[in-house]
């Protein structure tokens, strides 16, 4: 470490010394890079967010519970919705009894939309779960990758 430090200092008053001489005989003093003399020093390791989920550390947890969360919180809203609807069909043909009377190859509205219309509306929800979930873990995937 000493010897390391006397360099340094030696290196440092011989560039002063040349600069000095540069500027009395009206030349530019010579450009230098200054580097820490301690370019051998161990750096401490910095663990990707990956190893950490990994690990199961605090800090992995944070960011798995935040992951979880965000997918629940878009399973809670998806099925609200389609739960809105299965529920609010019977509340719209209550409220508009022309709807009861209306026939669909002659099979009642209510009977035909609760039996088989109502399925398309579940696979639309489905399929846009899907996809919003794999965007998440994408976003999630992007923010691990970024802070490693």
């Amino acid at each position: 470490m000493t010897r390391e430090r006397d360099r340094a200092r030696r290196d440092g008053e011989r560039s002063r010394r040349e600069g000095e001489r540069a500027r009395r005989d009206g030349e530019r003093p010579r450009r230098e890079v200054v580097t820490s003399p301690r370019t051998t020093a161990a750096r401490h390791p910095r663990y990707p967010v990956s190893r950490e989920i990994d690990e199961q550390t605090r800090l992995g947890e944070v960011y798995m519970r935040s992951l979880v969360r965000t997918q629940f919180r878009l399973a809670l809203f998806v099925c609200t919705v389609l739960a809105c609807v299965v529920g609010g069909l019977p509340l719209l043909f209550l409220l508009v009894p022309e709807l009861r009377a209306v026939r669909l190859a002659g099979i009642p509205l209510p009977w035909a939309v609760l039996s088989g219309l109502i399925y398309p509306a579940f696979v639309l929800g489905a399929w846009l779960y899907v996809r919003q979930a794999e965007r998440n873990e994408r976003d999630f995937a992007e923010l691990v990758e970024r802070e490693r």
